[in-house]
């Protein structure tokens, strides 16, 4: 069974989520049947479990209900990723292959091809945790499949093939009511309040700064759990990420419109992994 791991050397957020989303619906695409497994950080599952109707991200996690949501293929969590892996395949049998969002150091799951996901941030310090960033040595990239850049970020290493990705979007949808959508346009001289709990807030206030919005900018912690003191604004909106909008359900009587994102990543990074798992395509 092929696995594809999604990953990155350092702690926290660098688009991994969005990245694994865009490598579901392109291979699913393309004819195979894939299968999404995640630790489900933030949730409070213990034991290996689908991500189904009703699934709440205090449960499982706020990443795994959003690719749930929106890659339409099955989705397990599970701290140990090796026994979320036969959880999801013993239930779905027809999938050929499975996308790990995370789990680069997860070395009990083997992994067919390692795809590292690098942002804006690069390796900061470059040190180990916790005097900085590092999960692994920089020269573990070395041995990686791929470098996928996240927007204007630079690879730290040569000789590894590099993909780079940018995350697009322009129109939100109300929280209550996804039906109900509007422009940037259609938000100029409010007065709003931009919301991001992800691993780099900045990236999100300055997409909307690029879509020539104003905003009062509230960052929190990656995966923060919102309480309605969270969200005690005054002004006219407050605008959030599809993972922050997961949580934030009846805490405001402002209304929430979410902004949701599509990864757009060149060269063909689908075809690449196709071929890692099946050999070159004959010309």
């Amino acid at each position: 069974m092929p696995i594809i791991v999604v990953g990155n050397i350092i702690a926290g957020g660098a688009g991994k989520t969005p990245l694994t989303l865009w490598l579901a619906i392109q291979l699913a695409a393309a004819g195979r049947k894939p299968g999404i497994i995640s630790r489900g950080y933030g949730g409070e599952s213990t034991t290996p479990r689908k991500v189904g109707a009703g699934a709440t991200a205090s449960a499982v996690g706020d990443e795994p209900l959003l690719l749930a949501r929106r890659a339409n293929c099955p989705v397990y969590v599970g701290a140990d990723r090796v026994a979320a892996a036969q959880a999801l395949l013993a239930e779905n049998p027809d999938c050929d292959l499975i996308l790990c969002d995370d789990g680069l150091q997860h070395y009990r799951l083997a992994r067919t091809v390692e795809i590292v996901v690098i942002d804006r941030r690069g390796l900061m310090n470059g040190w180990p945790l916790p005097a900085g960033p590092l999960r692994e040595p920089a020269s573990r990239l070395l041995s990686v499949d791929a470098i996928v850049l996240n927007g204007d970020a630079v690879a730290p290493v040569a000789n590894v093939p590099v993909f780079r990705m940018r995350l697009e979007g322009e129109r939100f949808h109300r929280l209550e009511d996804p039906t109900i959508t509007c422009s940037a346009n259609d938000l100029a001289g409010c007065k709003l309040h931009a919301v991001a709990g992800i691993g780099e807030p900045q990236r999100f206030f300055d997409h909307l700064s690029a879509l020539g919005l104003d905003c009062e900018t509230h960052a929190f912690p990656d995966h923060h759990r919102y309480a309605s003191s969270d969200l005690c604004f005054a002004g006219d909106a407050i605008l959030m990420t599809e993972k922050d909008a997961l949580k934030c359900g009846g805490l405001t009587t402002l209304p929430i419109w979410v902004l949701p994102v599509e990864a757009r990543i060149e060269p063909d990074l689908a075809r690449f992994v196709l071929e890692k798992i099946d050999g070159p395509t004959s010309a």
